[in-house]
């Protein structure tokens, strides 16, 4: 449990320091999210969590 909540803390740190350094770019990337069809946004979401998911395994084992 532990990890899990360090895993989420680090998550909002790098989304966070995203959001500090590149404001602009953030914004247009939310304009160009919300152009996306909701089955690439599943695709994309499946993917990122499918590689999320084999990187924790990896490191795990």
């Amino acid at each position: 449990m532990k990890e899990l909540i360090i895993a989420i803390g680090l998550l909002f740190f790098i989304e966070g320091m995203l959001y500090a350094i590149f404001p602009s770019k953030m914004k247009n990337m939310l304009k160009n999210i919300e152009k996306m069809q909701t089955s690439q946004l599943r695709i994309s979401g499946l993917l990122f969590a499918v590689v999320g998911f084999v990187i924790i395994w990896y490191f795990k084992r």
